[in-house]
């Protein structure tokens, strides 16, 4: 899976979408392009999943359980911190910051979602030492 689009995408964005958290507009651009760049990063590892047939190993899935757990967290942060993120808006009145800090947080949620709930059906039904089998439960 090519990831160079993404990252470059990534900073694009970062650099217009930007807010004005501390005045240094270099500072802000990188935390907004990675914030963008954790988003996508999970890509891979979902496409590599639905490449080799559906299955993830108990570790794996683990590890990409707890970053949508930590995403969460940090999206129901933003959520309260909306108001205090500011930005130089290009229309008046508009926080474009907040919009894209809450629309990243938002589009690694919906990612990670199918994910998350596969995984929590399986460790339910068979423990946290499972393997779990997304195709398998899809009817695939």
């Amino acid at each position: 899976m090519p990831i160079m689009p993404m990252v470059i995408g990534s900073l694009v964005l970062g650099g217009l979408l930007h807010g004005n958290m501390n005045n240094r507009p270099i500072f802000d651009a990188l935390w907004m392009a990675g914030l963008f760049v954790s988003t996508v990063a999970v890509l891979p590892q979902l496409w590599l999943i639905t490449r080799t047939g559906g299955a993830v190993e108990a570790l794996t899935s683990h590890h990409i359980a707890a970053m949508a757990v930590s995403r969460g967290l940090s999206g129901i942060f933003m959520w309260h911190a909306r108001n205090d993120l500011s930005c130089n808006p290009w229309i008046a009145g508009f926080n474009h910051a907040s919009y894209a800090i809450l629309g990243g947080h938002l589009l690694h949620m919906l990612l990670l979602g199918d994910f998350g709930y596969y995984y929590i059906k399986a460790v339910l039904a068979r423990g946290l030492n499972c393997r779990i089998a997304i195709m398998e439960d899809c009817g695939v």
